[in-house]
């Protein structure tokens, strides 16, 4: 099994199976099933992300190591997903609403809205991400309302506007608030009612974003947390219980006069 992050060379028509097959040779991959609310997905995940970090450890030497954090699915990306199952897929005259997700990875909060009837455009970098999203969408019979593309949210534009703007996890960079904060108002739907959502671990404040946002937009956070058992160490152990916090920060364009 090799690994690469070269560019893909998958035509857009590609079955479920050939894509498949790619991600199988990069990877060894398996289906886990996620669910938020009432609604269950088969995510596409690495089957041992310890054995394959340990591998890509290895194999770097002195080099530059990349770790595949894309493929994780975070506890700000389930929460999100749950918070997003509260907005309406559908304006009051019946019309579908658009969703732009950025920084993706798997897809998980994207996959769940276009599963709810949402019209969901899928966003990120990695090409390896992109794979995986696409496979998750075929494999969850979404392809009506999702679909994939890349997106540098720091220097690329789509040349249209969506109702909400999503993205977990996409506030770790610092040197990236700026321009993040451009792409997220060259591409917010100009209605009053758009809306942009993103999720942050509660201990990650990224106070430079908020300074840049705060002029042209109501900001609005809000706590959410759950509990979360980890596997016991030893055969007949209690797991462990940990709290995890997850920020929602909602944002709506400032009315300039």
């Amino acid at each position: 099994m090799s690994h690469t992050t070269s560019p893909l060379a998958v035509s857009d028509d590609a079955s479920l199976d050939d894509l498949l097959a790619l991600a199988g040779a990069r990877y060894h991959v398996r289906f886990e099933p996620v669910t938020v609310g009432d609604t269950t997905l088969e995510l596409l995940q690495i089957a041992d992300m310890e054995a394959l970090i340990d591998r890509l450890t290895r194999e770097s030497g002195d080099g530059p190591l990349e770790l595949p954090f894309w493929a994780k699915i975070w506890p700000t990306s389930i929460l999100l997903s749950h918070f997003l199952g509260r907005l309406e897929p559908e304006t009051a005259s019946g019309q579908q609403k658009t969703m732009l997700e950025i920084g993706a990875g798997v897809g998980i909060c994207g996959l769940f809205a276009a599963a709810r009837g949402v019209d969901v455009t899928i966003t990120d970098i990695h090409p390896d991400a992109l794979l995986f999203c696409r496979i998750n969408v075929l494999k969850n019979g979404l392809s009506a309302n999702a679909r994939v593309c890349r997106a540098d949210f720091s220097a690329d534009r789509l040349g249209r506007r969506f109702d909400y703007i999503i993205g977990s996890e996409v506030l770790y960079l610092e040197d990236l608030h700026r321009p993040l904060v451009k792409f997220l108002s060259a591409h917010l739907s100009l209605d009053p009612e758009a809306e942009i959502l993103l999720a942050r671990d509660y201990h990650r404040k990224a106070p430079t974003f908020f300074r840049r946002a705060a002029p042209d937009y109501d900001i609005a956070e809000r706590t959410l947390g759950y509990k979360e058992t980890t596997p016991p160490e030893q055969p007949g152990a209690a797991g462990r219980i940990e709290r995890q916090l997850t920020t929602i920060i909602r944002m709506r364009a400032k009315k300039h006069a």
